[in-house]
């Protein structure tokens, strides 16, 4: 009797994107570069607590594994790692994409075993398809991912896609026409973070101009969010409140939205809406900032302390320009400040939000599932888009 043929098992793909949000955000366009690429695959993300949740309802994965970045002297959760890398726990894979290429992720090579080490797209040293670019640490995020991709033959790379998040924003009851300010970012950058009292400043012109200004931000950030809504009594605030879901399904809806270099900028210009981005000078617009259809990046608005550069600026730059920041045809005024000197950073904000048109709504996926009650996500994985 001729013995059957072996069966085919499916070929087993793992992503590898650890964190932070906003850098997630931006891997949405590789990861269903990947899925196009490899349609009847078995893929498998690794990824950080906070967004597992996230990669199990995106619809692009199979499975979703999390990652607690074991440090160096847990032997035995490193060994449990690379057990389940190697083949144990479901694991043994056909190629890994390395979209955190970080010192970490590079280790994660050499966790399996010689002679069964997948095809690996990513920076570690041996591996199959290196991203073998010298400059790639100067490129933006999104660029150097697609090159990335397309030296490991994934030809194109889409933009990123947030069409699968969504959550329920009607009882918070908001105007007609309102803007959402994002005055908060991560606890270790502090750096990031414009002063409070302008984005107070700001909201007052916006409520002046008729467009209520809608403050978010996690439950850490609530001193400063308080702060400005005492400011500006005026404002709608809603820290601690928003799901990621929500904040997706309130930038399709604002009239526009300005924020600090943080998670939630990130999803809200990948959905849409016009969105002012400030820079500091702790981060480089020109590596991570976030880009949509209608987005407006402002690296350096003011020297490294976020103060006003000149007495010309707080007199005469922050009102002329504030006043124009909700009349989305106007033209931007001219900057005030003299040669050599940086603009404020009210000035500077208003000459960018000033002009902005609306843009036609990014579509979102039709959603039948319950909503997840976190992420306001679907809890059963959607048919791939």
């Amino acid at each position: 009797m001729r013995p059957r043929p072996a069966m085919k098992t499916a070929e087993r793909i793992l992503v590898i994107k650890l964190g932070a949000l906003g850098d997630w955000v931006q891997a949405t366009g590789p990861f269903a570069a990947i899925r196009a690429h490899h349609p009847a695959a078995h893929i498998v993300l690794l990824t950080g607590p906070l967004f597992t949740a996230l990669g199990r309802r995106c619809g692009w994965f199979d499975d979703v594994w999390t990652d607690d970045r074991p440090g160096r002297w847990r032997v035995f959760a490193w060994r449990a790692l690379r057990r389940r890398l190697a083949g144990g726990g479901g694991g043994g894979f056909d190629r890994v994409y390395d979209l955190q290429t970080s010192r970490r992720s590079a280790r994660y090579f050499r966790l399996f075993p010689p002679g069964r080490k997948p095809e690996w797209s990513g920076i570690a040293a041996g591996c199959s398809h290196p991203h073998a670019n010298p400059g790639r640490n100067s490129m933006h995020t999104l660029d150097r991912q697609a090159e990335q991709l397309a030296m490991a033959g994934i030809p194109e790379t889409p933009p990123p896609d947030l069409s699968w998040l969504d959550g329920e924003t009607s009882h918070f009851r908001l105007p007609e026409r309102f803007a959402l300010l994002i005055p908060g970012c991560s606890r270790r950058h502090p750096a990031k973070r414009w002063p409070a009292e302008h984005y107070a400043a700001l909201a007052r012109v916006l409520a002046r101009e008729g467009t209520s200004p809608v403050l978010i931000g996690a439950a850490p950030e609530g001193r400063a969010l308080a702060q400005i809504a005492a400011a500006a009594p005026e404002a709608i605030d809603l820290c601690g409140r928003t799901s990621l879901g929500q904040i997706a399904a309130l930038a399709h809806d604002a009239h526009c939205a300005v924020g600090n270099d943080t998670g939630p900028t990130h999803i809200i210009a990948v959905c849409g809406c016009p969105t002012v981005a400030l820079f500091g000078a702790a981060s480089n617009p020109a590596l991570s900032a976030p880009r949509g259809p209608a987005v407006r990046r402002l690296p350096a608005l003011t020297c490294p302390t976020w103060r006003p550069c000149s007495r010309s600026c707080r007199r005469r730059g922050d009102s002329a320009q504030l006043a124009s920041l909700a009349r989305r045809n106007s033209p931007p005024l001219p900057p005030v400040c003299g040669p050599g000197r940086s603009r404020s950073g009210l000035h500077a904000v208003g000459a960018s939000v000033a002009g902005m048109r609306p843009t036609p709504a990014t579509p979102r996926r039709s959603q039948s599932a319950t909503l997840h009650p976190i992420y306001n996500a679907p809890t059963t994985r959607e048919s791939r888009r």
